[in-house]
């Protein structure tokens, strides 16, 4: 019975051991081969004993104080690119590459500090024209979109903040020309609506009712003559001390002086100034009530110093109100005042507007959007195709077949997702208008690589130890 256990427990032992080698022989660009076999081969690096992502170009130990493992060559791993190898064999090869991205060549076959291998380089995968060749795996995989330059119209917005103001032209007030007491003062207040004829007061006024006693005394007269001349003096008399027009026609109607006058509204509008009170007595020149006609208003924005070269009199002008939220009015620049404020670097302009609903209120806060398109199209490509440096502009031109071509343009106006182009590209031409950034990496990569070609190959070794010691 001893025996057949003992029997039982090698046979066992040789199976696992038979498993695994052949387990372990599957895997072998990672196996450490024994003593004798690691003499006779030099590993390409060294992995860390514990499978963390380090590794080395020569022996060394990790922080536990192990070893780090070497890793051999392995035909094995290395057949199944053999194919490929010979399929490339037929192109000739420029140069060799960093496998890492970084800006390395080598005019021969080696091998980086991590044992890998650089990447060959073949004729026709760059050109001299100035272009880049990507291949459509990756044109898919970065999502690469072009869109043909066309010429559309620009529609550039210029937004500037505003008041609503009143039109000066618009604004009346009632002052008397000479001493006068009220009355009577009408019941209108601040704010309140008025007719244009409304009244307003009961005035005496000892100066008005001399001069309605006279031009009475003219249009009674039966004289002839020089008392005609006369009547229109006296007349004029009662005009310059702004006796209301009815009234004088009610003189002329009934042949009788009024004691007092009454004054009217000379206009429709809001009273903003109510400065009257019975009993009060009125100065020459104070003023008692301030009217004003709010149908018509201005409004007065300020545009900043650098958009002042794209605005003119007479462009179309969208204002909304910001109490009234998706509520505009349309209006047109009337003037543009001749002058740049110092501190705020802006300049004042004045858009007329219409106001029937009387919305519109002296002083309101509104913003205003000011359409500079002159109609005119022009040649413009999608804003995100366009590489801005703030010195330099270009954009991509798709050659098609995967071909690429950096083009340096000039930029005029931008508006409505669009730039103008002014130099540099011609209509029908695509650009690329999605990942151009990452095309535009891969441009300077490959130029970069291709620069520490050149200079590896120059007939000069003095001057290429000097390019490769200044880029380390």
């Amino acid at each position: 019975m001893n025996t057949q256990r003992l029997l039982t427990a090698l046979a066992l032992t040789g199976g696992l051991a038979f498993g695994g080698f052949g387990y372990w022989a599957g895997r072998s660009v990672h196996a450490e081969p024994t003593t004798a076999a690691a003499a006779a081969r030099t590993p390409l690096y060294y992995r860390d004993p514990d499978g963390a992502p380090l590794w080395s170009a020569g022996p060394k130990k990790n922080e536990s104080g192990r070893d780090y493992l070497p890793v051999y060559d392995d035909k094995a791993t290395r057949d199944p690119l053999k194919p490929k190898q010979r399929a490339d064999a037929s192109r000739k090869i420029l140069y060799y590459r960093n496998p890492m991205g970084l800006p390395d060549t080598s005019p021969v076959p080696k091998k980086d500090s991590m044992g890998m291998d650089y990447v060959a380089v073949f004729e026709g995968d760059e050109v001299d024209d100035g272009t880049l060749k990507l291949s459509p795996g990756k044109i898919q995989r970065t999502g690469v979109k072009s869109e043909p330059a066309e010429r559309l119209p620009i529609h550039v917005s210029v937004k500037a903040p505003g008041t609503i103001q009143l039109d000066e032209r618009r604004v009346s007030v009632i002052a008397m020309r000479a001493e006068s007491f009220l009355q009577k003062v009408a019941d209108v207040t601040t704010g309140t609506r008025v007719k244009a004829g409304q009244p307003l007061m009961e005035i005496y006024s000892s100066a008005v009712a001399s001069a309605a006693a006279d031009y009475l005394a003219t249009i009674t007269s039966n004289t002839v003559g020089s008392v005609e001349k006369y009547r229109r003096g006296s007349r004029q008399r009662l005009t310059n001390l702004a006796v209301p027009e009815q009234v004088i026609s009610e003189i002329d109607k009934s042949h009788v002086a009024p004691v007092t006058v009454r004054w009217s509204s000379p206009r429709d509008g809001i009273v903003l100034e109510r400065n009257a009170i019975e009993g009060m007595r009125a100065n020459a020149g104070d003023v008692l009530f301030r009217i004003a006609d709010i149908s018509v208003v201005w409004a007065l924005v300020d545009v900043a110093e650098r958009d002042l070269g794209s605005i003119t009199v007479g462009q179309p002008v969208s204002i909304r109100p910001r109490s009234f939220s998706g509520q505009t009015f349309s209006g047109k620049i009337s003037v543009i005042y001749p002058q740049v404020n110092r501190d705020t670097r802006t300049a004042r302009v004045r858009i007329e507007l219409a106001n029937p609903d009387f919305a519109l209120l002296p002083d309101m806060y509104v913003d205003a959007n000011i359409d500079t398109a002159d109609g005119a199209p022009v040649l413009a490509v999608p804003e995100s195709s366009v590489l801005d440096t703030g010195r330099r502009q270009a954009v991509l031109v798709d050659k098609g077949e995967g071909r690429f071509e950096p083009r340096a343009v000039k930029i005029g106006r931008r508006g409505g997702g669009f730039i103008e182009i002014r130099d540099g590209l011609a209509a029908g031409e695509a650009v690329v208008t999605s990942a151009n950034f990452l095309i535009d990496a891969e441009s300077n990569l490959k130029a970069a690589l291709k620069g520490f070609a050149e200079a590896t190959q120059q007939p000069s070794d003095g001057a290429s130890g000097y390019a490769m010691g200044d880029h380390k």
